[in-house]
């Protein structure tokens, strides 16, 4: 009898462990990954999106960002991805790149207040197979224009 009470806390106690590392790795799964990039002599940290979900919600819900911060959209293959202000609680510089070099931006984009159906959507003229997603004025305090590279910092 003892055998058996034994042999069901140590089912219990297997059960519980796959329970809790089978949570934590669902919340693993959607956490966003930093990123350290190079651009106009910066170093800036940049939420990666991995999921869909991510991409969908992006930016939307975040107080604000810093200075030195950013989410990195990375698409494999180039188009014009466009970007909307999905419950955005603050203006950004949009940055669009073709393989590490800006080939156009919209600065001081404009949060909105309207339904989905009815947000703008911000495209490049030409193609682009990134998107990375500043604090407004960014782009304008740090000179950025079409040409410039952006690149991985290594470690």
């Amino acid at each position: 009898m003892k055998e058996k009470i034994e042999i069901g806390k140590i089912g219990l106690i297997f059960l519980a462990i796959f329970f809790v590392a089978f949570v934590v790795l669902q919340f693993w799964q959607y956490r966003l990954s930093v990123e350290k990039v190079f651009l106009k002599g910066e170093i800036l940290n940049v939420w990666v999106p991995k999921t869909l979900r991510q991409m969908y919600k992006g930016l939307g819900g975040k107080k604000n960002l810093e200075e030195n911060q950013g989410m990195l959209f990375v698409f494999g293959f180039p188009d014009r991805h466009g970007i909307v202000m999905r419950d955005m609680n603050f203006p950004i510089d949009i940055v669009w790149l073709d393989r590490g070099e800006v080939v156009d931006y919209a600065p001081g984009v404009e949060t909105e207040d309207v339904p989905e159906a009815q947000l703008k959507v911000y495209q490049p003229r030409i193609d682009s197979t990134m998107v990375l997603e500043l604090p407004a004025g960014w782009a304008l305090a740090h000179e950025l224009k079409i040409g410039d590279r952006m690149s991985l910092v290594e470690g």
